[in-house]
């Protein structure tokens, strides 16, 4: 069955814990204990109504705040698809927790209240979705139940934020109107809003088409693990362990090993289940080869013409994630796919502003949640594509070598 990932997205308050508690309950998908939690949580916090909204905000200190701090992941199935839900926070000072669970959605739902329309952080989250490339952006115009299911205030507030598109590269914009609290065209069509004749939420996000948006043309299969069992059955046996990052591999196909730069054959493709006849993006699988060539963790299998240009001098946007702010000239540790390097910043090029999207020339540093644009210098090249062609083999991060934490987020823009 496929599997969908999608962020919610958002203002303060804007519902989205409560639109994510909506679709746990009315799919069926959560426990009678877990209902009966969240009964007894809304009576001691005095609310009238069962609060879907705790069903995510799991921390004590969201329940106290009655806000979305962490990023937290839900499951839940119906029979046509399978699907993760990153919730993530609205606030600003949790832009690297948004960043976090956007990374690697195939949907942003973003939420809008209908009585305030586009807010500045509506306009961040956009931008957040867009520059990590989440290539499906659902708008929920929520708490329609408030301005009494409106068509005129949808359209008003559809119509200011397709304006705001423009600037945006959006490939696929749907709006929706709805109640979280009401379950409003969340699982199914509603009666309160005739004039909507679209699908509802759970119906759209059943039929996206995701295959399509990864990318099946560039072969990149980033070497995690060396398999090589030493039982007498399988002594002759040696593959090579990891998660398709582009591209279909074939027995038979021709492949260059990255940086050797040695070519040979797939001899075989072989995954828990057995052996396949073709392998591709998110398949985790083992690429038998047809020569003995030397192959490690951190190489790259591609096609010999079709190979990223190693990068050794490299363009990306970052987003900061520490408290401590970046230092031009300083060294991280910077890990791609399965490779591992180090480098050093060279530049700052700008700071992007990411309520009005300006371009501050001037920064000379990075703070947490801050977002900008760097020049890096690595020790090692690193077999990447750019970001807006291959999430996977676009991304990285950079981590500080003394104390071993994740400093930022990084998206591959080219060579520098």
């Amino acid at each position: 069955m496929e599997l969908l990932r999608l962020a919610t997205a958002g203002s303060v308050d804007d519902g989205k814990s409560t639109l994510i508690g909506r679709l746990l309950f009315d799919t069926k998908t959560i426990f009678e204990d877990q209902l009966e939690a969240v009964e007894l949580a809304s009576k001691r916090r005095g609310d009238e109504y069962t609060n879907l909204a705790l069903l995510t905000d799991g921390l004590r200190a969201e329940r106290e705040q009655g806000i979305t701090i962490d990023v937290a992941y839900r499951y839940f199935a119906t029979p046509k698809r399978k699907f993760i839900i990153a919730d993530t926070p609205g606030h600003i000072q949790y832009t690297r927790n948004m960043v976090t669970g956007a990374s690697t959605a195939d949907v942003a739902v973003i939420l809008v209240d209908a009585r305030k329309g586009i807010l500045e952080q509506s306009r961040r989250h956009a931008f957040l979705a867009t520059l990590l490339r989440v290539p499906h952006i659902v708008v929920a115009v929520n708490k329609m139940d408030l301005v009494d299911y409106s068509e005129a205030r949808f359209t008003e507030i559809a119509d200011e934020f397709r304006d705001f598109a423009t600037k945006l590269e959006i490939h696929d914009l749907a709006f929706i109107p709805v109640s979280a609290l009401k379950g409003d065209n969340v699982i199914g069509r509603s009666d309160n809003t005739p004039w909507y004749d679209g699908a509802s939420l759970l119906h759209h996000l059943e039929n996206i088409h995701v295959a399509s948006d990864r990318n099946l043309i560039d072969a990149r299969f980033p070497v995690q693990y060396v398999i090589r069992p030493m039982s007498e059955a399988h002594h002759d046996y040696r593959g090579y362990a990891g998660q398709v990052a582009g591209g279909v591999f074939k027995p038979g196909d021709e492949v260059v090993v990255l940086p050797s730069g040695l070519t040979t054959t797939v001899a075989g493709i072989d995954t828990a289940d057995g052996p396949v006849t073709e392998a591709f993006p998110p398949m985790s699988v083992t690429i038998r080869l047809a020569d003995d060539v030397d192959v490690s963790r951190g190489d790259l299998i591609a096609r010999p013409h079709n190979q990223p240009a190693p990068l050794q001098d490299v363009d990306a946007m970052v987003c900061w994630m520490s408290e401590t702010p970046l230092r031009v000239g300083g060294k991280y540790a910077l890990k791609h796919t399965t490779r591992a390097a180090r480098t050093v910043v060279k530049e700052l090029q700008y700071r992007v502003d990411v309520n009005t999207l300006h371009r501050d020339g001037t920064a000379t540093t990075l703070t947490l949640n801050e977002i900008g644009r760097l020049r890096l210098r690595t020790t090692v090249p690193l077999l990447a594509d750019p970001y807006t062609r291959n999430r996977n083999t676009g991304s990285f991060i950079l981590i500080d070598e003394a104390t071993n934490d994740t400093v930022a987020a990084g998206m591959v823009l080219g060579h520098a």
